[in-house]
């Protein structure tokens, strides 16, 4: 149940005519953010924390937005106030008086995204006595409100415009369109049209405190025009760990897509088409070869490579200069009219602390992997790439090295991961299952081929994943999941203990072969419609089945029961062709505690993702790897009934 008995209002009366042909479509409220309207997104942080009724002011294309809120969870909390004309920020207020003057009540404007605890600012209001309290941050391009050094509002420049005066030296916020007011804020509000910065500065002369609150820092994003709207659409995109969103009420043929791709419900892309940093909005009908754009019923918007890139790349971007031997795989493409320096974005959303750039120079690329000083992977990494490449493992390529700033140069894959193409293939099982069996075969290759030859790169031969291996694994999903991200206690810890010791037995006393260790869809990468791996230098010698239950019981992506299993039977009809010493019995039954191992690996890895680096969007990963590690701890009760009883209760 929602804390406050606030009621909310949304000003949504706006034409949206700097976004327009966009707009000419849909109304700003009703712009699509991977599947959710920006009026959707808003009410659901409102209402989680608010339970009083919600008001809306409409003017433009105001059958749209009542045709929303008819389908939507709020018909029976709204009431909606039409304006012709439209009264400005101050003047829609008041001519919501029927509902905003019975008490405090908060104003979010429909066409901003803020990622703030709004339980805070309602707590910080209604314990501050002010008339009203506004959300601000600094911005340097917008800070019009002057405070004091209490945070009271004083002056306000420009009003209306957000629009700051250069040559005035004063202590100045910007206003984030966020806002919670005491009912007698209204009554500093004219008849008619006005503005709400008016009645800011006359509730101050009379006497009455506006505070600010502020969160700057926190994620904000004002969707004025089509560069605001695609990075807030990109941003929300990072935040969940993607690069592509398709709907699934979208219509779309085997296409190519590459960079970030964006397919709205409602959209169509024809077969043959190819999408780079591409938003395809409902009603539209992509075909051909599409980049930096955005793609409407009847308008194409072409944006420029860096407006097509999240917010946070953005701040990333830097210069390198390419004379350095490292760029080598460049030089034959420079010239003294093109120069030597090359623009670098930062890519790549995974748990790692690397950071890996795409290079760019006269339309040829690579990827320049930095490393700390003190990361252990560099050589190693450098040593399985070769290693692997001489034995024709689909790895990216090095392309060239350097010790001493802890960098390396690699060959291109570009952005489409198996976890992303995934989302292009809706319910076309087919092709879902052609492109594992792809994957299987890199996977018999490693455990097969490669392993017969791995007396030939001791760097990976002696890194045995032992019982200390295993053990540290299922303290890591203790410590950093059990513990740490469910507060949950153990009852008898060393009765779990225990059993965690005869399961790291179990798992050490299999055959090893050479395995990826980390081998899920977001580290095979599709380039020409074939599977490449990455993030293998972690590689170890251990089970097999390792691999096999971190591909085919992947928490990123569920594979059907019956898909499962014919593809399991792939690989060992695979293994058995490719090593006639493969015991096919022994690696079946390695399966489920190479699968308990696995899932509580990926659970502390989560846990320790989230909750310790900040990055969120593991959490939404948490199910489904919970959900697979119950059915493998119920099936294995009988071996260890203390880990099924804990598993259980989480």
């Amino acid at each position: 149940m929602a804390k406050y008995p606030l009621n909310i209002f949304l000003p949504a009366a706006g034409l949206g005519e700097r976004l327009r042909p966009v707009t000419n479509h849909l109304p700003k409220p009703l712009l699509p953010i991977l599947g959710r309207p920006l009026i959707g997104i808003i009410l659901g942080k409102l209402t989680s924390v608010c339970s009083g009724r919600i008001g809306v002011n409409l003017h433009y294309k105001p059958e749209l937005i009542m045709q929303w809120f008819k389908d939507s969870a709020y018909e029976k909390r709204v009431t909606v106030f039409p304006e012709n004309p439209i009264l400005g920020t101050g003047g829609a207020l008041k001519n919501a008086e029927s509902l905003l003057s019975g008490g405090p009540f908060i104003v979010h404007n429909a066409d901003i995204l803020l990622d703030m605890e709004f339980s805070r600012l309602i707590e910080a209001h209604l314990s501050s006595g002010s008339i009203a309290t506004l959300v601000t941050h600094r911005h340097p391009d917008l800070s019009n409100v002057v405070i004091d050094d209490s945070g009271c509002v004083i002056d306000v420049e420009n009003p209306g415009q957000s629009r700051p005066n250069r040559d005035r030296v004063a202590k100045k916020v910007a206003y984030t369109g966020i806002a919670v007011y005491s009912p007698k804020f209204l009554d500093y509000l004219p008849a008619g049209v006005s503005h709400a910065t008016v009645a800011w500065l006359a509730a101050a002369k009379a006497g009455h405190k506006v505070k600010t609150f502020d969160v700057t820092g926190a994620y904000w994003s004002d969707i004025g025009n089509p560069a605001t709207y695609a990075s807030a659409v990109l941003d929300a995109l990072r935040m969940i760990g993607d690069t592509v969103y398709c709907s699934p009420h979208a219509s779309v043929g085997k296409i190519s897509v590459d960079g970030y791709a964006i397919v709205e419900r409602g959209a169509t892309v024809r077969d043959g088409a190819r999408l780079r940093n591409c938003i395809v909005m409902p009603g539209a009908d992509a075909a051909g070869e599409q980049e930096n754009c955005i793609i409407g019923p009847d308008y194409t918007l072409r944006l420029s490579e860096q407006e097509m890139q999240p917010a946070a790349l953005r701040e990333h971007r830097k210069d390198i200069g390419l004379a350095s031997p490292l760029f080598g795989h460049f030089h034959p493409h420079l010239t003294p009219k093109t120069g030597s320096i090359a623009s670098a974005d930062l890519i790549g959303l995974g748990g790692s602390d690397r950071r890996y750039f795409r290079v760019k120079k006269e339309g040829v690329t690579a990827v320049l992997m930095e490393c700390r000083k003190d990361d252990p992977d560099y050589e190693r990494h450098l040593v399985l790439s070769r290693f692997f490449e001489s034995h024709n493992v689909p790895v990216p390529k090095l392309l060239g090295s350097h010790e001493q700033s802890r960098r390396a140069l690699f060959e291109d894959l570009g952005d489409l991961s198996l976890y992303s193409a995934l989302r292009f293939m809706g319910n076309s099982q087919g092709r879902v299952e052609k492109l594992y069996r792809q994957v299987l075969d890199i996977l018999v290759l490693l455990h097969g081929t490669v392993t017969d030859s791995v007396s030939a790169c001791p760097p990976l031969a002696s890194r045995i994943f032992d019982y200390e291996h295993l053990r540290w694994e299922t303290s890591y999903f203790l410590e950093r999941f059990v513990t740490g991200f469910r507060k949950a206690i153990v009852a008898d810890r060393k009765a779990l203990d225990e059993e965690l010791h005869r399961l790291a037995q179990a798992v050490s006393a299999f055959l090893p072969a050479v395995i990826h260790r980390d081998f899920q869809c977001q580290n095979i990468m599709i380039r020409n419609d074939l599977p490449r791996l990455i993030d293998f230098q972690g590689a170890r010698m251990a089970p097999p089945a390792y691999d096999l239950v971190s591909i085919l019981s992947d928490p990123y992506f569920r594979l059907d029961d019956g898909m499962r299993e014919r593809l399991l039977d792939y690989y060992c009809i695979a293994m058995r062709s490719a090593s006639p010493e493969f015991d096919e019995p022994s690696f079946r039954r390695s399966l489920l505690p190479c699968g308990l191992q696995r899932h509580m690996q990926a659970l502390g890895a989560y846990g320790f993702l989230s909750l310790v680096k900040g990055k969120k969007y593991f959490f939404r990963h948490v199910p489904e790897a919970l959900r697979l590690l119950k059915e493998e701890t119920a099936r294995s009760r009988v071996d260890y009934p203390v880990l099924a009883d804990l598993v259980a209760s989480l």
